[in-house]
């Protein structure tokens, strides 16, 4: 199977393998299918014996209960391979069981290795991953204390300014980062940054406050002919300093973390090496587009403005998962309505 799988890979490489739209795979998810095949090599020298791939003719009974057994034997030892020995959790299991599916699609569609459809069988799971939100006063504070930014080392300080940009656009990192100078538009006086997503190729038109034209000019000083607004920075680098940043805004107050094994919600307040979980702590990237998203949700903008300039549609499920109304928010919300209720006669 592994060597199927690798020649899978160098296709999508290569674009010999295409989208269904005809477009090219992108080489995020090629360097996806290159941990799953790791992770397929992995699981063969556990089991001491290759993942064998047969083909199936369909018109024997035994040879198809003997094809059903061995898959469904392969999909529970597999995930639990990943979910014991990896410690892996719901999503990143159900991406690389979709990625195993998409793999057996190619070699029945596109290699004509008719391997039957016991791999349909693969359960694809998935997870809500609560992810850390800003409330406005934390983002204020970021922007306006200046005082806090300049206690910051230069490190620090980029970071901080890239952190604000995003909390403030709502951009996924990967258009983020791609994001030009160029880009930059100037018209009745305001500055728009008008983007094309990578994810949803949707056209978004995002109009700039006047801090984050400041932070844009901070670093066209030191662009040094870089095309980009921002420098590239490995994504493990960038976490760690976001992470540092809260640390030092103060934001270090306990909190518990939730994932999913199986289904199961597993809730912890210690990580593995025995330190307690803080809001600083859970701080990524991903903190950026839900802040910016769920900010722009609390103080008053409208539902379909928010989904214009984070790039969904109107009827968009995946909107909601980057919707994270923070407690202290739906308590005062709460509030508000008991208030009137009691007003009514």
């Amino acid at each position: 199977m592994t060597k199927l799988f690798d020649r899978f890979l160098k296709d999508s490489y290569k674009g010999k393998r295409l989208k269904a739209n005809g477009n090219r795979i992108k080489h995020q998810t090629i360097r996806n299918y290159e941990y799953v095949l790791s992770y397929l090599v992995m699981f063969e020298q556990k089991q001491q014996a290759p993942i064998r791939i047969r083909v199936f003719k369909g018109n024997n009974k035994r040879e198809f209960l003997t094809e059903k057994k061995y898959w469904a034997k392969f999909y529970q030892d597999f995930t639990s391979f990943l979910y014991k020995e990896k410690n892996c959790y719901d999503n990143y299991v159900g991406m690389i069981t979709k990625t195993i599916r998409v793999f057996f699609g190619y070699l029945n569609r596109e290699l004509g290795i008719v391997t039957g459809d016991f791999y349909k069988s693969f359960y694809v799971c998935q997870e809500e991953i609560p992810i850390i939100t800003l409330m406005p006063e934390q983002l204020n504070f970021l922007i306006n204390d200046n005082q806090f930014k300049h206690s910051l080392s230069r490190p620090l300080e980029k970071a901080r300014n890239i952190f604000i940009f995003g909390c403030t656009v709502g951009l996924r990192i990967s258009d983020l980062f791609v994001t030009k100078f160029s880009d930059i538009e100037y018209t009745g006086g305001c500055y728009y940054l008008p983007v094309k997503t990578i994810k949803t190729a949707s056209r978004v038109r995002i109009k700039l406050p006047g801090y984050a034209m400041d932070i844009i000019r901070e670093f066209r000083k030191s662009a040094k002919g870089r095309k980009t607004i921002f420098p590239p920075v490995p994504p493990t680098r960038f976490n760690n300093q976001i992470k540092s940043l809260a640390e030092l805004a103060g934001w270090t107050h306990q909190i518990s973390k939730t994932r999913n094994k199986r289904g199961r919600s597993e809730e912890t307040l210690f990580s593995e090496t025995g330190r307690a979980y803080r809001f600083c702590d859970l701080v990524s990237s991903h903190t950026m587009r839900i802040t910016a998203i769920t900010t722009m949700l609390m103080l008053g903008m409208k539902e379909h403005v928010v989904k214009q300039i984070s790039g969904h549609t109107n009827d968009s499920k995946s909107f909601y998962r980057y919707v994270n109304f923070v407690q202290s928010y739906v308590d005062n919300e709460m509030d508000r309505v008991f208030e009137e209720l009691g007003k009514i006669v």
